[in-house]
């Protein structure tokens, strides 16, 4: 089996390559190649990938290359984890959208979009390469924002399904909770990429008891300590929000915090740096401890299940994925993109049937869905006006003054990534 990296010089992919190690038994990795145009990083970042697979006894090969194409060739899946414009474009993200009193973020907001717009053309390009070199190979995008990156690469009719590690992050978490293996634990996850709740938190698959009543009388205190808002807030929903959605139910006390402390994108730069330093040291042959702050926990667990099931082995069979709607939430377009339990097998990924959604989250999900309708169609076409609107449609821009102010910011910064700029 050849599984392909795209971004293969990222700092994340050590916690990677170290689920990869641990889990071959459910992915049996032949041949691991990771691409990058970075040659530097990626000779940093490969020297300790193979120590990893050697101390591991791993027997498979890892090949580094800044050749997409031959990188591509003959993989049954490809991996996407690419940040086009690096730390420097998600420090904008972070910081002009705040000039206009907005929140200023990598995923969402006018950030997330200058992100999307960044990207959507640059995946599609890599996507068709992969098809034209070897048409059957399976997509699996981590790339953000990844409810609109997977909408893109499936209405051009890529084999592709959008991954996140929100779900299993809570899914780990809750399972410590109560005692039980994570695989025990089944969420009734329900939304879009970065917009989701947990309405039920059951113990032995689908049908099993829900026990989301009792974490929160149990552990609410320390539940909303990691969510940061207020326990008040998850007693009276009776849900646990992803994180994200602070930025929606706490907008105005999250952009007086970002603009009082330095950005995460610049912590992040720190981070790297050191890692970085950590990758070159020829005796360092496992992940290091640092890598768990710089985010995305239980990555490689969430990547090697999906590709696992994707390329018919012993993935599990329900997992939280990004893929086409098709009637599950029926106040969306068939073709909207929602992050939901699956079946997920060969065959790709078939949400599993959803509870009616209450009117306080299905009338933002609707409000985003319809963002990001337009949020694509600007990263498809370009163009002022498409900007604009996508911004006006946006919950946490919504006015015109904002969203005039930030379309001018958002190209000005990022102009060199804009073909139509």
């Amino acid at each position: 089996m050849k599984l392909t990296v795209v971004g293969g010089g990222s700092t994340y992919t050590p916690e990677l390559i170290d689920g990869f190690a641990r889990l071959r038994d459910t992915l049996p990795i032949t041949e691991l190649v990771l691409v990058d145009p970075a040659a530097d990083r990626l000779d940093l970042v490969g020297g300790l990938a193979r120590r990893i697979f050697a101390k591991q006894d791993h027997a498979g090969k890892i090949v580094t290359t800044t050749d997409l194409d031959a990188g591509v060739e003959g993989a049954d899946a490809v991996l996407l984890q690419l940040r086009v414009g690096g730390q420097a474009a998600r420090q904008q993200d972070e910081t002009w959208p705040l000039e206009c009193g907005c929140v200023g973020q990598e995923t969402t907001g006018a950030g997330g979009l200058a992100k999307a717009l960044r990207t959507v053309p640059v995946v599609l390009d890599i996507a068709e390469r992969v098809r034209r070199t070897n048409p059957d190979a399976w997509i699996i995008d981590f790339t953000n924002p990844v409810g609109i990156v997977t909408r893109a690469l499936l209405q051009a009719g890529h084999k592709a399904v959008g991954l996140c590690n929100v779900a299993i992050g809570f899914q780990r978490k809750f399972a410590a909770l109560l005692g039980v293996t994570p695989s025990e634990v089944h969420l009734d996850h329900v939304g879009l990429n970065h917009l989701t709740w947990e309405r039920a938190v059951r113990v032995g698959g689908p049908e099993g008891e829900n026990v989301l009543p009792r974490l929160l009388a149990e552990h609410g205190d320390a539940i909303a300590d990691d969510l940061r808002l207020p326990r008040p807030v998850l007693d009276r929903l009776g849900v646990v929000p992803s994180y994200y959605l602070r930025y929606f139910y706490a907008h105005d006390e999250v952009v007086r915090e970002l603009g009082s402390k330095p950005s995460r994108a610049a912590e992040v730069a720190a981070m790297e740096k050191e890692l970085l330093e950590m990758y070159g040291d020829p005796a360092l042959d496992e992940k290091p401890a640092l890598l768990a702050k710089r985010g995305g926990a239980f990555y490689s667990e969430a990547a090697v299940d999906l590709a696992a099931s994707l390329l018919g082995g012993g993935g599990s069979p329900y997992q939280v994925v990004n893929t086409y709607n098709n009637g599950t939430l029926p106040f969306l377009p068939d073709d909207a993109v929602i992050e939901t339990q699956a079946a997920v097998g060969a065959h790709g990924a078939a949400p599993l049937p959803v509870a009616p959604v209450d009117p306080l989250y299905a009338g933002l999900i609707a409000n985003v869905t319809a963002y990001e309708d337009l949020a694509l169609e600007a990263a498809l076409r370009g163009g002022r006006d498409r900007v604009f609107k996508a911004l006006l449609a946006h919950p946490l821009v919504g006015q015109y003054a904002y969203a005039d102010g930030l379309t001018d910011r958002l190209i000005a910064h990022n102009r060199e990534h804009l073909a139509w700029a």
